[in-house]
Order: structure tokens, then sequence, then C-alpha cells
């Protein structure tokens, strides 16, 4: 999926601010309302924007407790496992990943209960699981949802 700058431009400005106006978009576009509406809706259809959500912090909803589970599976298994997966709220991601796991989940809890619960009955009450490795996050300096956008070299020029 090609990107053009002004394409750019928009998913840039829309990580930052998410909650920018058509107007302000517009301006930093330089393009009118409309036409910044219509470029918006194109990334949409296209799936290059796939949603707008507000960042909330964990901690003031009570989801303190931050883990990573690292999950072997016997591999005729891994459906049911994938489907369990995307049932859990707790599960905020899942990585298919290379190494002696196969799977690397980030998962918020409300306390170490409520993390006993997820792994000993949710997750290793599924068929097929080998093993399970939790790490527990004692504190996070850094986490964000913005991409690290590279621009290709040829659009390099135009974003000056």
């Amino acid at each position: 999926m090609s990107l053009d700058s002004t394409d750019y431009k928009v998913v840039r400005s829309l990580m930052d601010q998410g909650r920018i106006t058509w107007s302000e978009l517009a301006g930093i576009l330089e393009l009118s309302a409309p036409a910044t509406a219509e470029r918006v809706r194109r990334l949409e259809e296209r799936k290059i924007i796939k949603g707008y959500t507000a960042l909330i912090d964990p901690e003031s909803v009570d989801c303190e407790l931050t883990a990573f589970i690292a999950v072997t599976l016997e591999h005729p298994h891994r459906a049911t496992f994938l489907q369990r997966v995307q049932e859990l709220a707790e599960i905020q991601e899942c990585h298919h990943v290379t190494g002696d796991d196969d799977y690397l989940l980030k998962v918020r809890c409300r306390n170490t209960r409520g993390l006993e619960q997820l792994v000993s009955e949710n997750l290793k009450g599924l068929p097929g699981i080998l093993r399970t490795r939790t790490t527990i996050v004692l504190s996070t300096t850094k986490e964000t949802p913005v991409l690290p956008l590279q621009f290709p070299a040829d659009l390099e020029t135009v974003q000056g």
C-alpha cells in the first residue's frame, strides 16, 4: 500500500493528535476541509487507519498490573488458543514470535489475583498449552501507540 506525502502527513498528525479538527488538519495539509475529510476516509477504507480510541491511564481504572506471558503450544491447538486470546479482555496484545516460545502476550489485570486467574484458569486450562512463563512489569518508562514513520526517500524532499 503506497502512501503519498499527504497521506504520511495525515497519519502522523492523527497519531500525534487524534482529536484534531478537519479545519486544523486541513491547515497542516494545505487542503480544504472537505478534501481533508475525503483523504482520511480513503485511508480508513484502505485500513491504514484502523480506528480511533481514547488513551486511558490503566491505573486510574483499576488495571494496575501489567505482565508479559510467553506461551508455548502444541501446534494442533493453535486455533483454539488464538480464539481464546480474542475473547479475553485482559490480553491487550498477542504476538507470534521466534525463539523458544510461540506467542508473547501483553496483559493488564487488576492485581496478582487477576493475573493468577488469567494464567491458571483461562490459559493453562486450554488444551495444547505446553508452557507459560510470566514476567510482571514493575514500572513503565515508555509506552506509546505512535509508530516511527519512515518516509520513503522519494518523499523526504517533499516533507522538507
